[in-house]
């Protein structure tokens, strides 16, 4: 049976609650206080503020952009840099399970 994250019940509120804060923190991997759920929560919740009053914003009347500085990215070539590449012993120094010198996640696809 495979295990599965629900999130919990979005509102159309901007208030981050602590089951909210704790889903994401769970997703991610990431331990945290009760402390800092709290930061967090208000912290989300300001910026969710701050996003709400984007959303009221009038901008019918603006040109849409979608570059606006005139810079374009720089791509390195594709290639292999040998001088940045992991061993196979530090690519799997963090990994929580390994076998065989591979990493191994939970299944996440049925097989049919």
């Amino acid at each position: 049976m495979k295990k599965t994250l629900s999130a919990p019940a979005r509102t159309k509120t901007s208030v981050m609650t602590a089951a909210v804060v704790q889903h994401i923190a769970k997703l991610a991997n990431i331990p945290i206080t009760p402390i800092e759920e709290k930061k967090l929560a208000d912290g989300f919740t300001t910026t969710l503020g701050v996003v709400d009053q984007l959303k009221k914003l009038d901008t019918s009347t603006a040109e849409p952009t979608h570059q606006v500085t005139g810079l374009q990215n720089v791509l390195r070539d594709d290639g292999v840099d040998r001088d940045r590449m992991f061993t196979q012993e530090q690519a799997l120094a963090n990994a929580p399970h390994t076998h065989n010198g591979y990493i191994v996640v939970e299944q996440i696809l049925d097989q049919e």
